[in-house]
């Protein structure tokens, strides 16, 4: 593996993926390792601007239309990922296991019409690593109770959110070697430190 590998997180709203990608990069600026971090929806300008379009609340839009706004934010972000892979470390918040998970599995959207757009738009460029993070319903609604507001991707039934978890779980044991469950029921602390010690032995 690269020793400047794009690293991924994923997982359901509320899972704390977002946190612990916060926490890895933290690490690596204070070490000093060169990296770059987006997010998907988002990464570049026309990304984010596609994003505040997918993630509006007043957005109606159909299940194909969807995965093709989240795949022509993540075709914005192609040229980036280019200048950086195997240069630096690649931080990603959601990437191809999200439109997955969500699109096909959560929405019934063709899984080989997602498969050919992503082969298309990525070509050689390869994930290193996923940390994966799972969280049981009942921590889910609390986080998001707790959030100051709440984009259209955050309301969905515990139902379909239930239906995604598993379609990651599911996804990750394909290839378990590159998969790292993170179980966010559990201390926070002891996962900060399962990652960043797995992160460590993914770089070094």
């Amino acid at each position: 593996m690269s020793k400047k590998p794009i690293i991924v997180f994923e997982g359901i709203e509320g899972s704390g993926k977002s946190f612990h990608i916060n926490n890895v990069e933290k690490f690596l600026k204070k070490k000093k390792y060169p990296y770059i971090k987006f997010r998907e929806p988002g990464g570049s300008k026309n990304s984010e601007s596609i994003r505040k379009l997918i993630l509006n609340k007043k957005s109606n839009f159909t299940k194909n239309t969807d995965l093709l706004l989240y795949l022509a934010s993540r075709s914005e972000n192609i040229s980036l990922i280019e200048k950086n892979y195997n240069k630096k470390i690649i931080l990603i918040d959601r990437f191809i296991d999200s439109t997955i998970a969500y699109q096909h599995y959560g929405m019934g959207v063709d899984l080989n019409l997602i498969n050919f757009i992503n082969k298309f738009l990525l070509k050689n460029i390869k994930i290193g690593f996923t940390f994966l993070n799972i969280v049981n319903p009942k921590n889910m609604k609390l986080r998001l109770k707790k959030r100051n507001k709440l984009n259209r991707y955050d309301q969905f039934n515990s139902h379909f959110y239930r239906k995604v978890q598993n379609a990651f779980i599911k996804i990750s044991k394909k290839n378990p070697k590159k998969y790292q469950i993170i179980n966010s029921n559990l201390d926070i602390n002891n996962n900060k430190e399962i990652i960043i010690t797995k992160l460590l032995k993914i770089i070094k």
